[in-house]
């Protein structure tokens, strides 16, 4: 079968995807065209300077193909088309006229792309993009509509005022609706049946301790025991009191931040505690030197309505490289209440972190490698290729 997969990242993101791994996988099965997002009068504005958006201006003026062709059964496509900016519309007819040209631009060029390649019929794979692809089942007519939900993007600023009365209306429209947790699984099923949880999955060639042969210089001189965190450092997500109540409770631990920080993290007096690390951001390739460094890994989650439901894939990549793990409790975290220890309260976590430490074992550690063993992208596609081919038309 053919794919068209659409969604809010580009193929030549810094950070790890979903969407991109799973595009990844899907190309074992069909052949995959997966469309970058489009421009739009704002972004070039606003973030001309940034590298991805060169790359996009590069494609618009017609320096660099907008169609390339990766690999057997997959294509990247930049579509050469800039949309009107129109989140700060505040009436809803004017919003709706707006973004229904944004969608027609968008459609036409991806059409154009499909046949180029020779996509007649085809799956269309919607990446929690509620905006640029809302009228996209009837514009495209895909043979099978599936919306991926794996991040509660209607309680951020970006999304709140249209996107709440949006999103709704896109699940129904969509033949099938997957999800990364339970907790977005029991929200989809409030606008269809055919909503599914299908998992995470993560790098199973990078997350792996035998891989790791050398220990990076900025953390091997810091003392143990290392209380690790990698990944994107935004007070919108983890909670920074908790982290100072640890670090100030625990002088002997040394709490070791891996990742790019927000404002709020740059000006907060984590950056007053002595024994608190900010490593900075690290390539993707180099974290799991860094992780098999950690004592215990971390993820002090911040609670509130988008962080709540959301599947952390770095759980999956901390207990690959064995290591024992202390979160936040949410709905998300359920599936791993075995494995991990997860926190109701700041001294809860902090007791966690010391029952972690004081129980790590070599026979911990497989257990953990081996319940991730399980969580890969391989596991999660097949998944999806399974209820793909029951609800898929029949030619």
């Amino acid at each position: 079968m053919d794919i068209v997969v659409i969604g809010l990242q580009s193929w030549d993101i810094e950070l790890g995807s979903n969407c991109i791994d799973i595009a990844k996988e899907l190309i074992r099965y069909h052949r995959v065209l997966y469309v970058n997002y489009p421009l739009d009068r704002m972004t070039i504005l606003r973030h001309r300077k940034n590298p991805l958006i060169q790359n996009k201006i590069r494609v618009y003026k017609k320096l660099d193909p907008d169609l390339i062709q990766l690999q057997e059964n997959l294509w990247i496509y930049t579509p050469r088309v800039i949309l009107e900016s129109i989140n700060r519309i505040h009436s809803t007819l004017l919003f709706d006229f707006f973004n229904k040209l944004n969608n027609e631009r968008f459609a036409r060029k991806i059409k154009q792309a499909c046949a180029r390649i020779g996509f007649k019929k085809f799956i269309l794979f919607n990446d929690n993009d509620i905006y640029r692809a809302y009228y996209f089942k009837k514009l495209l007519n895909p043979e099978l509509f599936i919306y991926y939900s794996r991040d509660n993007m209607i309680e951020t600023d970006y999304y709140r005022k249209h996107g709440t009365r949006l999103e709704g209306n896109l699940i129904r429209q969509a033949d099938l609706t997957f999800t990364n947790s339970t907790y977005l699984e029991d929200y989809a099923r409030k606008f269809t049946t055919q909503a599914f949880f299908v998992g995470q999955g993560w790098d199973v060639n990078l997350y792996t301790a035998r891989n790791v042969k050398s220990t990076p210089q900025d953390i091997e001189k810091i003392q143990h025991p290392i209380i690790g965190y990698t990944g994107a450092i935004r007070s919108l997500r983890l909670d920074i009191e908790l982290l100072i109540y640890l670090a100030k409770n625990r002088l002997d631990w040394n709490i070791v931040l891996i990742g790019p920080e927000d404002e709020q993290f740059t000006q907060s007096e984590l950056h007053q505690l002595p024994n608190v690390i900010f490593l900075g951001r690290k390539e993707l390739g180099m974290l799991p030197t860094y992780i098999h460094c950690f004592d215990v890994a971390i993820n002090p989650q911040a609670v509130n309505p988008v962080t709540i439901g959301n599947y952390p894939r770095k759980i999956d990549e901390y207990l690959a490289m064995g290591k024992p793990v202390v979160a936040t409790r949410t709905k998300a975290m359920e599936i791993f209440s075995g494995i991990t220890y997860l926190a109701d309260d700041y001294q809860g976590f902090l007791e966690c972190i010391e029952q972690a430490l004081v129980e790590d074992s070599l026979e911990k550690e497989q257990q953990r490698v081996d319940f991730a063993s399980d969580h890969t992208w391989e596991n999660v596609v097949m998944g999806m290729n399974k209820l793909i081919t029951q609800y898929v038309p029949k030619s």
